[in-house]
């Protein structure tokens, strides 16, 4: 009998994770991350944020490229609609953190992916942020996340990938738990 394996590659060195995490079980100071953007205003509602530098391993990093993010607000809110929203990034950012746990995940448990596709919807009523109704909340009322995944895998294992990703997911931790945010003026 002939049996064949098969390569699983998702794009996610996970015996790189996995030293990494081992390392850092040695040296838990290292874990410490320091993540930054900073942002200008242009005119209107619409700024620009910027992402290069961060601190991290005990030291100065950098991302190989200057990130740019255009934020504004659309025309129906009376503005020019030169970027995503701030809360469209807040569903962006959920949905490259999740994505990228269930591949890494999948990864780790040999699962090849063919696709993955999440859909991400945030519900709100504006009438809180235009200082309407004190009562309604700024933010979300709730988020959906809907993902769509073709694997070499049972709904079961699918389903597992999900449940991991979301418990190891910075982002979903973020908006399911109270951060302590501090904003000051120099």
């Amino acid at each position: 009998m002939h049996t064949q394996t098969l390569q699983i590659d998702n794009g996610v060195n996970v015996n790189a994770l996995l030293g990494a995490r081992q390392a850092l079980a040695q040296a838990p100071e290292a874990a410490r991350f320091t993540w930054r953007a900073t942002s200008r205003w242009v005119n209107g509602t619409h700024s620009q944020a910027t992402v290069e530098g961060y601190h991290g391993l005990g030291d100065e990093q950098r991302h190989k490229q200057r990130f740019h993010f255009d934020t504004d607000h659309p025309e129906v809110f009376a503005s020019e609609d030169h970027g995503a929203t701030p809360v469209e990034y807040v569903l962006v950012g959920l949905a490259g953190c999740l994505s990228a746990g269930i591949a890494a995940v999948a990864q780790h448990r040999g699962i090849q992916l063919r696709a993955v596709n999440a859909t991400l919807e945030g519900s709100m009523d504006i009438q809180g942020i235009l200082g309407m109704d004190s009562e309604i909340r700024n933010g979300f009322d709730d988020v959906r996340v809907t993902f769509e995944i073709d694997a070499e895998a049972s709904r079961e294992e699918i389903e597992a990938l999900v449940a991991q990703s979301q418990k190891r997911s910075a982002v979903y931790d973020i908006l399911t738990n109270p951060t302590n945010v501090s904003v000051t003026v120099k």
